[in-house]
């Protein structure tokens, strides 16, 4: 049975920081498709990263520059670093697990169909 927890996430000012973790079992990370999506108060849930198999990565445009997805196959975990957040990125954080290897271009990200397995989600709050 897949599982997937993910933590890390918190209350933060702006332009602090945090790590979300998303530790997987049941499933094997380094095989496959992940990514993280959030669900922002008032929006539909958006793709924000995701990560291949063999550690390429993307991001949406919203957070290139201030976000980063990594994995560690040691761990069977994936990560996402938020620096520099801002209001705006308040939301509610899940990571998501394919049943395939991502496949080339954006939409492979962004369509939730694409990804099998899901968290409970980790809550993002950024404000002063």
């Amino acid at each position: 049975q897949v599982q997937l927890v993910e933590s890390g996430g918190g209350s933060v000012q702006p332009g602090g920081s945090l790590r979300l973790s998303c530790a997987a079992s049941g499933y094997t990370l380094k095989n496959y498709c992940m990514g993280w999506f959030r669900l922002a108060p008032g929006k539909e849930r958006e793709a924000v990263a995701r990560i291949s198999s063999d550690g390429r990565s993307w991001h949406t445009n919203a957070v290139k520059g201030r976000f980063t997805v990594s994995h560690d196959s040691v761990k069977n975990t994936m990560y996402l670093q938020l620096n520099s957040l801002k209001p705006e990125d308040t939301g509610m954080y899940t990571c998501a697990a394919s049943d395939m290897t991502c496949a080339p271009g954006v939409l492979f990200n962004v369509l939730e169909p694409n990804y099998k397995y899901w968290g409970q989600g980790t809550q993002v709050t950024v404000s002063s």
